[in-house]
């Protein structure tokens, strides 16, 4: 079942606090709108799915949303602040974590020093080469319990190039959690996944976000209808539909643009 969110909360954002808003947003490429005109509402506390065709515009929103992109036009706002237009480092600074669609982790450092290093990096210690080892040792605990929560505890001591796939992206989740986010974006966390590490992502994704808004993206139904409490269809770059997932699911423009592509087996 999706979180627990509170009746307004569930579907439309409707009078409950709205975390991540955006406003009209649109980007071009060259003359090719890839995102056109979204407006979006993101509830604080939820989970909060982003869902389409390939090329539906998915991954150029979440650039948006993170500032790796600079919109053509638009608005982007965290809480009552606009955000349009700041680097992803400010972003970031500002309670925006994301997990990456493909890992970028450093095969020899152990499973324990990639999230020390995460932790350390807020601080400025992160980036001095020369820091000990006594003085990473601080974030040790922090570190640890980390691990616990996203089942890497036995793996902590583990090079992170030997964990299994499944593994590197709960080291990842670890990773963004370091930023303690209070808005936690997952791009296609169960991308490349067999069914039992899927299962298992759903589980581990539940538990982090409690306290937190969740914002994701993944092309497997069965992980949307599991986890969100909002779901917003996306369709050459505009918003095609916005409900609870078996509002989504029922909807007959959703069925005949992208589910009826899919394959019904992933309703």
């Amino acid at each position: 079942m999706p979180s627990q969110a509170s009746p307004e909360a569930t579907g439309a954002a409707g009078s409950a606090a709205v975390l991540l808003e955006t406003r009209d947003l649109t980007k071009e490429f060259r003359g090719f709108r890839a995102v056109s005109d979204v407006s979006l509402r993101v509830v604080e506390g939820t989970i909060h799915a982003l869902v389409g065709p390939n090329g539906a515009g998915k991954t150029t929103l979440f650039n948006l949303l993170t500032g790796f992109l600079t919109p053509t036009s638009g608005q982007v706002l965290l809480g009552d602040r606009d955000v349009t237009g700041m680097q992803p480092e400010q972003i970031a600074h500002l309670g925006i974590a994301r997990s990456f669609q493909i890992t970028s982790l450093f095969d020899q450092m152990s499973v324990v020093d990639h999230v020390e290093l995460a932790l350390a990096s807020p601080t400025g210690l992160g980036y001095r080469f020369w820091r000990s080892d006594s003085t990473m040792k601080q974030f040790r605990p922090r570190a640890m319990e980390l691990l616990e929560q996203v089942g890497l505890t036995d793996r902590s001591g583990a090079a992170a190039g030997s964990l299994a796939y499944g593994q590197k992206r709960a080291l990842e989740l670890a990773l963004a959690l370091a930023l303690d986010p209070k808005l936690l974006l997952l791009d296609e966390p169960t991308a490349g996944m067999g069914l039992e590490d899927v299962d298992r992502t759903i589980a581990l994704v539940k538990k982090v976000s409690a306290g937190r808004t969740v914002v994701f993206v993944d092309h497997n139904m069965h992980v949307v209808g599991s986890l969100a409490d909002t779901v917003t269809v996306l369709q050459s770059g505009q918003v095609l539909a916005e409900g609870t997932y078996e509002q989504v699911r029922n909807d007959q423009k959703v069925i005949t643009a992208y589910l009826g592509q899919a394959g019904e087996q992933h309703v």
